[in-house]
C-alpha cells in the first residue's frame, strides 16, 4: 500500500509520526517534571510550616513551662499553655482563620491524649503504630482524601524524652490537681519514658497546586503542539518547493522524452543531487537522439 503513495503523501506521513512521537514522548516527561515540582511546592510548604510548630513548642517548653508550672497545683483549673501541644495547635489555629489558609490542618495525634481533641482517628493511629513498629523511621509522607480535598501529610514521631513530662502523664496519683479537675482521671495515663505516644501531622492542600501544575501542563503542550504544527508546516512547503516540484517537472520532461519530443530540456541550474539526476537525463537524452539519428541514417 505504501509503494502506491506519492514521496509527498509518505513524507508527510513520516512527519505525522514523527510529530505524534515527539508529542508523547514530551507530554510524559513535562507531566513528570511538573508532577515532582508540584510535589516538592507542597512538600516544602509542609516543612516551613512543620519547623515554626516544632519552634512554638521549644519556646513554650523552655520558656512558658517554666514560669506557669508552679501554679499547676494551685489553680482551680489546668493551665493549657504549659503543654507544647496546646500551644502549638493553639497558633496554628489562628494562622488557619486567616483567608486562604483553611484547609492547611496541624495535629499531634496521640493515642491515649489528655485533651481528646488529640484523639488519633483510625488512619493517625496507624501511623503512631508503624512509627513504634518501626523505630529507624523518622518522618513518613503521602497523600490523603479529606472531606475538605486532597492534603499533603508529613508525619514524624512524638515521643516522651523528658522525665517531666512523666508528671503529667505517668500516673493520676502524680498529675498537678489542676489537671484533674480538668481532664479527669481517665485519659492520658499510662506513658513511658522514651514511648512513642503521638504523631505530629502537618497537612497541605495539594489540590490545587496540582492543578496549577496540570494547568501549566496544557498550556505548554498546546504551545508545543501549535511549534510542531507550524514546523510540520514550514517543513513540507519547503520540501515540496526544493525537492518535490523539481523531481515533478523533471518527470514531465521525461514524459515528453519518452514520446519523441527531443527538443525537451531537463532544466536544472542546482548543483545538488535533483540537479546532477536533471544532468544524468539530458546526457542520456542526447545519446538516445545520436542513437535515434544513426538508426534513421542506415
Amino acid at each position: 500500500m505504501l509503494n502506491n503513495l506519492k514521496i509527498g503523501t509518505k513524507f508527510n506521513l513520516l512527519l505525522i509520526l514523527v510529530f505524534i512521537a515527539s508529542i508523547c514522548v514530551s507530554g510524559a516527561i513535562l507531566s513528570s517534571v511538573l508532577q515532582r515540582r508540584a510535589q516538592n511546592e507542597v512538600s516544602s510548604q509542609a516543612l516551613l510550616l512543620m519547623k515554626t510548630m516544632n519552634s512554638v513548642r521549644t519556646y513554650t517548653q523552655n520558656r512558658i513551662n517554666p514560669l506557669l508550672a508552679p501554679q499547676l497545683e494551685t489553680a482551680t483549673a489546668f493551665i493549657p499553655e504549659t503543654v507544647p501541644a496546646f500551644s502549638a495547635t493553639e497558633v496554628f489555629e489562628n494562622f488557619r482563620q486567616t483567608e486562604g489558609n483553611e484547609n492547611f490542618l496541624y495535629k499531634e495525634a496521640t493515642l491515649n491524649p489528655t485533651n481528646l481533641r488529640d484523639k488519633a482517628d483510625s488512619f493517625e493511629t496507624q501511623l503512631v503504630e508503624r512509627f513504634r513498629r518501626e523505630s529507624k523511621i523518622k518522618e513518613i509522607v503521602g497523600f490523603r482524601s479529606l472531606p475538605q480535598g486532597d492534603v499533603f501529610y508529613i508525619a514524624r514521631p512524638l515521643g516522651i524524652t523528658q522525665q517531666t513530662c512523666l508528671r503529667c502523664h505517668s500516673t493520676p496519683e502524680l498529675a498537678p490537681k489542676s489537671q484533674l479537675i480538668t481532664y479527669g482521671t481517665k485519659n492520658g495515663f499510662g506513658w513511658k519514658l522514651n514511648e512513642i505516644v503521638a504523631a505530629q501531622i502537618i497537612s497541605v492542600p495539594s489540590k490545587e497546586i496540582f492543578n496549577h501544575a496540570q494547568g501549566s501542563w496544557s498550556l505548554i503542550m498546546g504551545l508545543l503542539i501549535a511549534i510542531f504544527t507550524i514546523v510540520l508546516l514550514i517543513i513540507n512547503f519547503l520540501i515540496k518547493k526544493t525537492v518535490i516540484q523539481r523531481i515533478k517537472n523533471i518527470e514531465r520532461i521525461a514524459q515528453r522524452v519518452s514520446t519523441g519530443d527531443m527538443t525537451a530540456d531537463f532544466d536544472e541550474a542546482s548543483k545538488d543531487e535533483i540537479g546532477g539526476l536533471a544532468a544524468a537525463f539530458n546526457r542520456m537524452k542526447s545519446s538516445l537522439k545520436i542513437a535515434m539519428d544513426m538508426l534513421n541514417s542506415h
